[in-house]
This record gives C-alpha cells, sequence and structure tokens, in this order.
C-alpha cells in the first residue's frame, strides 16, 4: 500500500467512527425521546381518567340539584295545598253555623 492509500483509509475510518459515534447519540436521543414520550402518553390517560371522573360528579352534581330543588318545590306545594285545606275546613265550619 502507498502513503496515500493508508492517509486515505485513516481518513475512512475516522469518518466510519464518527458516523458510528454520531449514530450512537442518535440513538440515545431516540431512546430517551421514547421514554419522554411513554411519560407524556401515560400523563394524558390519567388526565383523561380524570377528566372523566370530574365530569361524573359534576353530572351527579348537577342531578342532585334538580331533585333538591324539586323536593324543595313539592314541599311548598305541600304547604300551600295544606293552607288551602285549612280555609277550606274553616269556610265549611262557617257555613256549617
Amino acid at each position: 500500500m502507498t502513503e496515500d492509500h493508508k492517509q486515505l483509509l485513516a481518513v475512512f475510518e475516522m469518518q466510519v467512527r464518527y458516523l458510528m459515534a454520531l449514530c450512537d447519540k442518535q440513538e440515545q436521543k431516540i431512546n430517551e425521546l421514547n421514554q419522554r414520550l411513554t411519560v407524556k402518553d401515560s400523563e394524558l390517560q390519567q388526565s383523561i381518567e380524570m377528566i372523566r371522573e370530574l365530569k361524573a360528579r359534576y353530572d351527579n352534581l348537577l342531578t342532585a340539584r334538580i331533585v333538591s330543588v324539586n323536593e324543595e318545590e313539592a314541599k311548598d306545594a305541600k304547604r300551600r295545598l295544606s293552607k288551602l285545606v285549612r280555609e277550606v275546613d274553616k269556610c265549611i265550619a262557617l257555613l256549617n253555623e
């Protein structure tokens, strides 16, 4: 081998090592990004589950509010009806005198 061939071979070997190092670096970066993606996916799934739970709780609160309002209205209606019945009873008692 001539000196030129040895020099070219040395340059080629250096470039191959550089490319291999670059490849290793990129592989590490890919692995790191994959781990971060896995963590983010997990966080996203937890957030979605939390949103579902909060939505269910919100719907339950709305239902409870509607039921409590209806119960309160029903109590008011019973009170008014009782008052009217008492007035009618008083009127009947006055007519019977």
